[in-house]
């Protein structure tokens, strides 16, 4: 009897062996926070055409403001809601945009925490109940035909140590991952538009006037203290008024005609709808409001008596060889970046003291008195309609700088001759 029980505890304990053995050998364990790592956020996206608008919404720790910006393609043509459905040049970019967005994946689980979120910075901009000014995130929306939204997400802090990896969450969802991002998602106004505002060739350009004047306001009369006429004849510039032993400064001229060609805008605003039609249909019956009239001088701009406009910084005229003559007038300071700068949210009154702008105000005419054969006219007769249009509606936001390389005056391009 003693060695029958002998073998059967030898039997238990054996068997207890083997359980333990089981229970305790070593298995891969994948817990489940990382099932979907390696996958993609939205697998349902798969045609970067699909998209018809994307909204990108940051936030502003300093002003505690939300900044919307929304490009979308709405009555069969492409425009900026955010910036009063100024014409966007976005298709290319959006699909671009949209299937770089495509190709982001879950590269790692980091947390499923909600108290990771401020130190990752993915907390929802758009959350009116989160209380941290700071670590909120940028969120991108991307959507296709009847609103539906094809991607959605959080993009937060840069990871430490991993090149071109950011935080990113899904709005509504707790957890986090560290994402390769090889997409520049762009809420930069400039990034969406035809930047070529004035459409020109500096080579096209054989005159360029620069009016240096004040306004009074009180009697809406002009104090012009220069025109500086400078006028290209064979390949050689001159100016009015200029001494024998004077010339114009070749590079100063240069860099002048490069900052026209290159001259770029930060901002929109729209023009009294009533100053448009005018701008528009110069022939017709339209009639400037007294209330327009306060705001165009509220933007730095004046009619007087006589009916012509004015700045009070002056103006520019250049000239083409085609006969098309664009009028620059420059008018007040404008304060701020972003939708501050012009995007109509709350018309430029920001008072971001280290970005400064400049209200720009564009129309353009034929000069009837051109020598150019028939079709030469047609041609510039044309070009000033399409550019009176497309400059019809909007008062324009320029950088200070691109206002300082066009308001030269003599003493800039006028030299001695050897200096």
């Amino acid at each position: 009897m003693s060695e029958q029980r002998t073998t059967l505890v030898y039997v238990v304990v054996a068997l207890a062996l083997v359980v333990l053995a089981f229970v305790f050998s070593p298995r891969k364990i994948t817990p489940d926070a990382f099932l979907d790592q390696g996958e993609q956020f939205f697998p349902a996206f798969t045609d970067p055409n699909e998209a018809v608008s994307l909204e990108v919404v940051t936030y502003d720790s300093v002003t505690g403001s939300t900044y919307p910006f929304k490009v979308s393609f709405e009555s069969g043509r492409w425009v900026i809601p955010s910036h009063n459905n100024y014409p966007a040049d976005a298709q290319d970019r959006l699909a671009k945009t949209a299937a770089g967005v495509i190709d982001i994946k879950k590269d790692d689980y980091r947390t499923d925490n909600v108290a990771d979120h401020e130190i990752c910075g993915v907390i929802d901009p758009l959350d009116e109940s989160a209380t941290a000014l700071s670590s909120r995130g940028k969120r991108v929306t991307i959507k296709g035909q009847n609103e539906k939204i094809l991607a959605d997400l959080i993009i937060g802090n840069k990871v430490q140590g991993r090149e071109n990896f950011r935080f990113v969450r899904v709005p509504d969802q707790k957890r986090v991952y560290a994402v390769r991002m090889d997409v520049n998602i762009s809420s930069n106004f400039a990034d969406w538009i035809d930047t070529d505002l004035l459409k020109i060739n500096q080579k096209e350009i054989d005159k360029v006037v620069l009016k240096d004047y004040s306004i009074d306001e009180r009697t809406m009369s002009i104090d012009l203290r220069d025109n500086l006429e400078l006028t290209l004849k064979d390949s050689t510039w001159t100016a009015n008024n200029m001494k024998k032993s004077e010339m114009v400064d070749s590079v100063m001229i240069g860099k002048f005609l490069s900052a026209l060609d290159n001259l770029n805008i930060v901002g929109v605003l729209p023009k009294p709808e009533g100053l448009a039609k005018i701008l528009q249909e110069p022939s017709g019956t339209n009639s400037i409001t007294m209330q327009d009239q306060i705001s165009l001088q509220g933007k730095g701009f004046f009619f007087t008596r006589s009916g012509q406009l004015y700045s009070n910084e002056g103006e520019l005229q250049v000239y083409t060889q085609k006969g098309v003559i664009y009028y620059l007038r420059f008018g007040e300071v404008v304060f701020g970046s972003g939708l501050a700068a012009g995007g109509g949210a709350d018309d430029g009154k920001s008072k971001d003291e280290t970005a400064e702008n400049r209200y720009l105000f564009i129309t353009a005419a034929f000069d009837e008195k051109k020598n150019i054969d028939d079709k030469e006219k047609e041609e510039g007769r044309l070009i000033v309609n399409e550019a009176n249009n497309r400059f019809a509606d909007w008062f324009y936001v320029i950088p200070a700088g691109s206002f300082e390389n066009l308001r030269l005056g003599r003493r800039d391009l006028v030299v001695p001759k050897g200096a």
